[in-house]
């Protein structure tokens, strides 16, 4: 049976109310992203990046999963294949859908971590400068989410999952940012088929496209691949 690995973006979570970082609208709009979003800033003004990582917490602690999302636990509990589940997502929405070995490339905001001793526990809805960290101490605690100018996490499984796709597929993602951007074309040169389910015309090559929303796209494409196994 073949492996599809699924990469997730942000837009298979738009429909759950969390915007893009796109967005004209919603609490990216509302912060510079350089203020906010990159170690520098947390350096600078621990306060206001903590102000908008809460804001974000919350938001995502009020959404609730999607239909994509529920499709593609289906998926994974379903296929006689392996699914590989690749989100740059930091919401918890596939997990509560019922995915499982979610690789979140860009870590996850219900997580803190001490940026003096790394160390990683669940995340309150609420985080603040004074915060000490559970393992040391220090108060030097923040989200667990890759800022700019950091590296991605996971990288040796996401190159696995990469390496065993018979198929590809992006979902809610232009492919545009790297290193998301390249993962497709790495997959193809090691002989996958590629396909892109996304509202917009897909911004890099694919091998095919389906057009729409996620919460209509996907779970029509899944109920698809699961019926060709019978």
């Amino acid at each position: 049976m073949h492996t599809i690995t699924i990469l997730t973006g942000a837009g298979i979570s738009a429909e759950s109310g969390l915007g893009t970082f796109r967005s004209k609208d919603g609490i990216w709009a509302k912060y510079d992203i350089g203020k906010v979003a990159t170690p520098g800033a947390f350096r600078k003004n621990p306060r206001l990046v903590h102000e908008f990582y809460n804001l974000r917490r919350t938001a995502c602690m009020e959404a609730t999963p999607n239909a994509a999302h529920h499709a593609l636990a289906r998926l994974q509990a379903s296929y006689a294949g392996k699914v590989y589940l690749i989100t740059q997502n930091v919401d918890d929405l596939h997990e509560r859908a019922g995915a499982t070995d979610v690789i979140h490339m860009h870590g996850e905001l219900m997580q803190a971590r001490c940026a003096a001793c790394e160390q990683k526990w669940p995340a309150p809805r609420l985080m603040y400068l004074k915060d000490l960290c559970v393992f040391c101490g220090v108060a030097s605690t923040r989200p667990d989410v890759v800022w700019f100018g950091e590296e991605t996490y996971h990288r040796e499984k996401i190159s696995e999952a990469v390496r065993a796709a018979d198929l590809f597929v992006v979902i809610g993602s232009s492919g545009q940012v790297y290193p998301a951007s390249d993962l497709a074309n790495r997959a193809r040169q090691y002989g996958a088929k590629t396909l892109a389910l996304n509202l917009h015309p897909a911004e890099k090559e694919f091998d095919d496209e389906i057009r729409g929303p996620a919460s209509e796209v996907v779970p029509h494409w899944v109920e698809a691949i699961l019926a060709r196994q019978t």
